[in-house]
């Protein structure tokens, strides 16, 4: 695995991260909306990361054809995702949303989850900020030995 492999692998999770804290920070932003463009409450989102690396197969016959024997390695965001969780339903009878018996459709969002999911996303970043930091330290060292 080359120096740039890696450097992309780990930028790869610094913009997964960063998205999986946009996402937290926008449901957040949203947990008293109870009426979005569609006229519904809002629905937390959720971000689908995926592996992205090649299949054995790929990379064998790559390694076989002496081409690029590095894979593409990393992670992506697949998709971001509605979750179909309940709304909560809550007693307020003033509220222009409420229904005829008072309740209006909150959205599906908790803070508690919202605040684990931006530590565990920012913990990632961190994670992957030092792994870049490292091979970039130990290729400017390469590169001073080779002087």
């Amino acid at each position: 695995m080359s120096f740039l492999s890696s450097l992309n692998i780990s930028a790869s999770g610094l913009t997964a991260q960063r998205l999986r804290l946009d996402i937290a920070s926008e449901n957040i932003a949203n947990i008293e909306t109870t009426r979005t463009e569609e006229g519904t409450p809002y629905r937390r989102k959720m971000v689908v990361l995926e592996a992205r690396e090649d299949n054995f197969r790929t990379v064998l016959n790559r390694a076989m054809d002496g081409k690029n024997r590095t894979s593409q390695g990393g992670v992506a965001a697949a998709a971001i995702v509605d979750d179909d969780t309940e709304l909560k339903a809550v007693y307020d009878p003033e509220h222009p949303d409420a229904d005829d018996n008072g309740y209006v459709m909150m959205p599906n969002v908790d803070m508690i989850k919202e605040t684990t999911d931006a530590m565990s996303a920012t913990r990632s970043y961190e994670a992957n900020i030092t792994a870049f930091n490292a091979v970039k330290l130990m290729a400017q060292k390469a590169l001073e030995i080779g002087k």
